[in-house]
């Protein structure tokens, strides 16, 4: 059993940036969606659960808060592969500069794969291969797993569990204010609310 989380609200996400490989720190709601994920996984996963984050400090920052909200035991580990898509040069930068640099680029109805568009950055197969090994190394686990990921890499995750196309993937919702549970090959959304 997979508790899939994305990291909380951070500064890019507030200013509409796109921070691929890039960071940005959580902002005071982003803060507060962590200690909200870790006071709602305290009543769903023992204090032991282990608990596994992308290295990117949001993510990462994100699982600090959450376990010790939760009052979980297991140290955090990190595993490079849940890392966030990298955009190559365009991490970083807000969809207005990408407009910028790619004339006729759709800002209000992005095409749902313009993440892997840029001109030196991960495509999709490269990023779902770097994903879908990790979740292949954790489907046969005995116990559950709280996982604190991004929004396009939980959107990955999620659809090759669901065995779904990239295009239905990558149209998936990516909530800041819920997590996902994975499990039996069910995928099931628990809302959490971050007090103010």
């Amino acid at each position: 059993m997979i508790y899939l989380i994305r990291h909380g609200q951070t500064q890019f996400n507030l200013e509409r940036g796109y921070q691929g490989a890039c960071d940005s720190p959580l902002t005071d709601l982003g803060r507060a969606q962590a200690r909200a994920y870790g006071l709602t996984l305290a009543g769903l996963a023992p204090p032991g659960c282990p608990i596994v984050s992308s290295p990117l400090g949001r993510a990462h920052d994100t699982a600090r808060r959450l376990r010790e909200a939760g009052g979980f035991t297991a140290p955090i580990a990190l595993d490079a592969r849940l890392a966030e898509i990298s955009m190559g040069a365009w991490d970083g930068l807000l969809l207005s500069e990408i407009e910028a640099l790619r004339p006729g680029f759709d800002t209000e109805r992005p095409p749902p794969d313009w993440y892997m568009r840029s001109p030196d950055g991960e495509t999709y197969e490269v990023f779902a291969a770097r994903l879908g090994d990790w979740l292949n190394s954790e489907r046969d686990r005995a116990g559950p797993l709280i996982v604190v990921t991004h929004g396009v890499a939980g959107r990955v995750i999620r659809g090759l569990y669901a065995g779904l196309s990239k295009y239905e993937a990558l149209t998936l919702p990516v909530p800041q204010d819920a997590l996902y549970r994975l499990s039996g090959g069910v995928i099931e959304r628990i809302d959490v609310r971050a007090a103010a």
